[in-house]
């Protein structure tokens, strides 16, 4: 399926998420054990599904900006692409597939899936961590179905925790289990804000850019989740040059708002 198609299908079960502001994220942006200062406002940005295209990745290795980025395992290109974006400061996570609640939806290879036994969860993780050089943390690809059951979401963050990985939920549903059972294991943790384009419109992601403004201004901090799209580069290159580079917001990769242990 093409990469284009593949992304709008799956952004029709991220409907209930699309303003991104939800009680549980309103609740995750309240909280103030950060290792960043509060002083100043922060903003993170972690673009997902890298991994399939080189130029379409480094459309955002171009803007200047720190950025993390989520690189899904076991494709053509993730391994050259971890590589060069740590070689240009960049930082990494494995942007981990897990199973949606439609069927009909690939997640992709190195998948886990709902009912895997521990044994498979330990195999498919230790594997998809190994094959994406200089992860820090991991984030979860689709999942509205794994991340709803605990008893693997447990299992798999218990391998992310042994690999001195941090979490980042990706809150594909809300009734993920994700960030409350990272921070039950004393991961270091996150939650995003915002989908920045679940709608493929500059002007819309650019709408969802000042939101994310809008919240670190109000809470301190805030963190959006974007895909690499041509739509989306060009939205963050003019936000960074009308919205950010006369304001006190500091752009800061991920690891800065993960939650201490």
């Amino acid at each position: 399926m093409d990469r284009r198609k593949f992304l709008v299908r799956g952004a029709s079960f991220l409907m209930g998420s699309l303003l991104g502001l939800n009680t549980f994220s309103r609740a995750f942006a309240c909280n103030e054990n950060y290792k960043t200062s509060l002083l100043q406002p922060c903003i993170a940005l972690i673009i997902d599904d890298i991994g399939c295209s080189v130029r379409r990745a480094r459309q955002f290795l171009e803007l200047g900006a720190p950025i993390t980025f989520a690189v899904l395992p076991r494709l053509s290109w993730s391994e050259k692409l971890a590589f060069e974006i740590h070689s240009e400061g960049h930082e990494i996570m494995l942007h981990q597939p897990m199973e949606p609640i439609d069927s009909r939806i690939n997640p992709g290879p190195g998948a886990l899936y709902a009912g895997d036994a521990p044994g498979r969860i330990t195999k498919v993780l230790e594997e998809n961590i190994s094959a994406v050089p200089f992860a820090k943390g991991v984030n979860n690809h689709m999942g509205s179905r794994f991340t709803a059951c605990e008893r693997e979401m447990f299992e798999a963050l218990e391998i992310v925790k042994g690999n001195g990985l941090f979490f980042v939920d990706s809150l594909t549903t809300n009734r993920s289990k994700g960030y409350k059972t990272a921070r039950k294991l004393h991961i270091p943790s996150a939650a995003r804000n915002i989908f920045l384009d679940n709608r493929l419109d500059l002007p819309d992601i650019l709408n969802q850019l000042r939101r994310l403004k809008k919240i670190a201004l109000k809470y301190g901090h805030s963190i959006a989740i974007g895909h690499p799209f041509p739509e989306t580069a060009r939205a963050i290159g003019l936000f960074l040059g009308e919205d950010i580079k006369h304001s006190n917001i500091k752009l800061v990769h991920i690891s800065s708002l993960v939650l201490s242990k």
